[in-house]
């Protein structure tokens, strides 16, 4: 196993405890990896901490073996996220946004309009290029955010709750896209409560509860909801 990126004892606590604490993980290349847990389990921070967008108490985040503080800005330019919420300009149109999205990942013009076409294509987005993404579904514009961290083809992909909102259609055109970026080498990382569609593409399934990582469901398996529950109820009694 090639890893990516790596977590060893990472702490991060807020006001009453909230946060993530003593945390042991690791990101494989190739590998679709989902982090599963109830609302507050902690999965949103981790992420955020994953990407640079928070600093851990305690503990150590490596990408590519790297510490984050020595991470070069070339390297973040090969990653794509989206945490929550989809960032993008309402008042511009959806292909503007993509092109201003690979613009500042340091894609030439060409390119980037290269990029954002084959998204474009790969999302079902063509009927909205040139509308107002302010204008757009819930849906669509998650779609919209999706397109933008994944057009220039990362090779670490983060995604919090990525099928929000997504009708199934959309569930199934961005597995394709995921499973496409995981098979050219990608390592990629998504967190949801939707977890039959994460048992059906996911390499790894990390269980996380209370802050804490406390063990794992096997992709495919039967009632995997029950497994999921019974993990989580068991560490919530013993805590």
């Amino acid at each position: 196993m090639q890893v990516s990126l790596e977590l060893n004892g990472v702490t991060k606590l807020f006001a009453f405890g909230d946060g993530v604490r003593e945390v042991d993980l690791t990101l494989a290349r190739g590998e679709i990896h989902a982090l599963v847990g109830l609302n507050g389990a902690g999965k949103s921070t981790l992420m955020r901490l994953m990407l640079g967008m928070k600093i851990p108490d305690s503990g150590t985040v490596r990408l590519d073996g790297v510490p984050f503080d020595r991470v070069p800005l070339e390297r973040w330019m090969r990653v794509g996220h989206l945490i929550e919420y989809p960032l993008a300009y309402p008042e511009l149109t959806t292909r503007q946004n993509l092109l201003l999205s690979a613009r500042l990942r340091g894609l030439t013009r060409r390119k980037a309009e290269e990029a954002g076409n084959a998204i474009i294509e790969k999302l079902n987005l063509n009927k909205f290029a040139g509308r107002r993404v302010g204008k757009l579904s819930l849906g669509n514009r998650q779609r919209v955010g999706l397109a933008a961290a994944l057009q220039h083809e990362p090779d670490l992909i983060i995604l919090d709750e990525p099928t929000n909102a997504l009708d199934p259609a959309g569930v199934i055109l961005l597995r394709n896209v995921l499973l496409e970026r995981a098979a050219h080498g990608a390592t990629v990382l998504v967190s949801s409560h939707h977890l039959d569609e994460v048992s059906r593409i996911s390499h790894r399934i990390t269980v996380i509860n209370g802050g804490r990582i406390i063990g794992a469901l096997e992709p495919g398996q039967p009632e995997i909801e029950r497994a999921f529950f019974s993990l989580v109820q068991t560490h919530s009694e013993t805590a």
